[in-house]
């Protein structure tokens, strides 16, 4: 029997190699611009031609390859960062582990250009699916220059799974972003087919610029700082005040020694101050920055390094938790009342006419003695002559009962008081009330003021949530919110479709800013947001002023509609453009929707049903959330 086990060529290993750290093109990004501030570098540049997929060039200024370097660079685990196994617990580089550049020449073909300082020509290196196409001395800046064309052009099926320009190009800037917020003192710029997105200049040390640099000037007056120093650990960075919190979409970064990564414990930390100053299910922004002993952090425990594990991982836990709730109480601005009066002067209260006076303390009257069981207590006193109270009231005449008729209170002779009714009961299954059981009705017009019987409501509304409602099989119960969704989401879809949406002009344009990463999503779905009625102007740097709304959406906030619709946007990783329709119409509609908690009456329950009744899907929610729940009739049965 012959031998099954073989070994892999280099260029297939190489290939799932890449598969594990080249995702997508911003993959790529992420890994050559590390690369390029590992080298030293003050200025990085990086362009992208249709979201990476037909180039990518990253330019740096750092200190270079020789010829030999720039050879070995694209062989598997050839780095310069480590030499022996304990090199992996004292890391302070970005990339260390040597697959990077033999992952991206394994699926597409690489141009290196390359000049240490100091040298006369530096060298041309071309390599495609892992063959080395040519390498010979060039004139060249120093430092390196990277070009990706066509990536998995070799492997087809990888690159039909990539998304659309604008998905892809969203994530390129979000990879772009976890990097620049992180050195404040490099020179990045970003540009987009031609188009320059970004030119962040150094700011030394100052990440706040940084940070408003990349995600605007609104952000700024929302950020709280946040610093701790202890032995363990130093913390320093930045946390968002409690009317800064989003429903999705907050800024939220953490970074390790200069890495981002992503921490859903600490995460916890941060917004465990908050649970009870934003609403629930919101999140608030951050930027937390560790500065960690190398040796008590492990950075190799994923592909993309963007896990990391902590030996203290509990200790700085609090640290980080006692930090945010720190800076809440000493930056927030939330007025405080103060009830210790211990200890502290007295004031002396004065009259208008300056005079001080001389104030008592209020003094409590009661009777200790007191037994609310005992018949001995005492009873309430009846005030005297309460006899004057009732006087003339003896006859009431009602010019409203027909004939003039009288009803009688009872006089005050008898010394007592009759009830206007007494000794009532149903008779005929309750359709007449009957007196005395003498068969005499009361007054028809008497009767008609006091209806006895109503009609029961179809419909009945349970703690502002769900509407309920009897159906032949039995109890019929609705989620509100829910079935409002659908039939908004049904109404908008309609409009984007017949290009009829209705604006409203607002009276003052209200603006909101996006960064990078959110701003390419919002010009994808603009157009379709003006068609069901908005109308946005350009203001530059990712701004825009919003000068109407769709007609109905009155009393919700603008800049936080918009920013929600492209929050969800965001998230879609379907590229058709019915997908982002959806989206927008989506969004809108759980803007838009009765919230949860709303009471409604009769003939709003009975409005809602009925639409929801006529809307394209009954049963479901867009978001696929069930709509309708049935209590059966024997599921109710047996509950007695």
């Amino acid at each position: 029997m012959s031998d099954i086990i073989q070994l892999l060529p280099d260029s297939v290993a190489n290939q799932i190699a890449a598969g594990e750290v080249i995702q997508r093109p911003a993959s790529v990004i992420k890994e050559l611009v590390e690369n390029a501030v590992d080298a030293g570098a003050s200025r990085i540049d990086v362009l992208v031609v249709d979201a990476g997929k037909t180039s990518i060039q990253v330019i740096d200024d750092g200190k270079g390859m020789s010829d030999t370097d720039a050879r070995l660079a694209f062989e598997r685990h050839a780095t310069s960062k480590i030499r022996q196994a304990d090199d992996l617990f004292s890391l302070h580089t970005m990339g260390f582990r040597g697959e990077a550049l033999a992952s991206i020449a394994a699926v597409a073909q690489v141009e290196l250009k390359t000049r240490q300082k100091g040298d006369e020509v530096g060298t041309l290196l071309s390599i495609s699916g892992c063959k080395v196409l040519n390498q010979e001395p060039i004139a060249c800046q120093e430092g390196s220059n990277f070009l990706i064309q066509n990536l998995f052009f070799n492997v087809p099926a990888r690159r039909k799974f990539l998304k659309s320009n604008t998905t892809e190009l969203n994530n390129i800037m979000a990879a772009f972003e976890r990097i620049v917020l992180v050195y404040p003192h490099i020179h990045f710029t970003f540009t987009s087919n031609g188009t320059e997105v970004l030119n962040l200049r150094p700011h030394g040390d100052s990440f706040r610029q940084r940070i408003i640099e990349v995600f605007g000037k609104r952000l700024n007056q929302s950020l709280l700082p946040v610093g701790v120093d202890t032995t363990v650990c130093r913390i320093h960075g930045f946390v968002g005040k409690p009317e800064s919190s989003k429903k999705k979409n907050a800024h939220q970064y953490f970074f390790v020694n200069g890495r981002y990564m992503k921490h859903p414990y600490f995460n916890k930390a941060v917004l465990t101050p908050f649970e009870r100053l934003i609403p629930q299910g919101e999140q608030v922004p951050y930027f937390i920055y560790f500065d960690v002993q190398a040796e008590d952090i492990d950075v190799n425990i994923h592909p993309t390094k963007t896990e990391i594990k902590f030996e203290n991982e509990q200790t700085i836990w609090q640290i980080l938790m006692a930090a945010v709730k720190d800076s809440l109480g000493r930056f927030n601005d939330v007025p405080s009342i103060d009830f210790d009066t211990e200890g502290k002067p007295d004031i002396p209260m004065f009259h208008q006419t300056g005079e001080m006076q001389d104030f008592q303390m209020p003094k409590v009257d009661y009777n200790p003695s007191y037994n609310p069981f005992s018949s001995n207590s005492r009873q309430p006193a009846i005030p005297e002559n309460w006899e004057q109270l009732y006087e003339g009231a003896g006859d009431i005449q009602d010019d409203s009962l027909p004939g003039g008729e009288t009803v009688s209170f009872g006089g005050t002779d008898a010394g007592e008081t009759q009830p206007l009714f007494h000794d009532f009961e149903f008779q005929n299954g309750g359709s007449e009330l009957q007196e005395g059981g003498e068969g005499q009705p009361v007054s028809s017009a008497l009767n008609a003021k006091m209806p006895i019987e109503e009609k029961s409501p179809s419909h009945y509304q349970y703690k502002g949530r769900y509407i309920m409602t009897a159906v032949k099989s039995g109890l019929m119960i609705i989620d509100q919110h829910r079935a409002h969704i659908r039939v908004l989401y049904d109404g908008y879809m309609q409009q984007i479709t017949d290009k009829a949406g209705h604006s409203q002009k607002l009276l003052f344009p209200e603006m909101v800013q996006f960064g990078p990463s959110d701003n390419v999503v919002f010009q994808s779905i603009q157009e379709d947001m003006m068609l069901l009625g908005f109308d946005f102007s350009d203001l530059g740097g990712g701004s825009y002023a919003i000068g109407g709304m769709p007609a109905g959406l009155e009393g919700l906030n603008p800049p936080a509609l918009v920013s929600d619709i492209v929050a969800l946007a965001a998230e879609d990783t379907v590229s058709a453009a019915e997908e982002i329709k959806h989206a927008v119409a989506l969004g809108l509609a759980r803007n838009a929707a009765i919230p949860y908690g709303q009471v409604l009456d009769s003939k709003e329950m009975e409005n809602l049903v009925n639409e929801l009744f006529a809307s394209t899907n009954v049963n479901y929610a867009p978001d696929g959330k069930t709509i309708i729940a049935i209590l059966s009739q024997g599921e109710i049965d047996h509950l007695f």
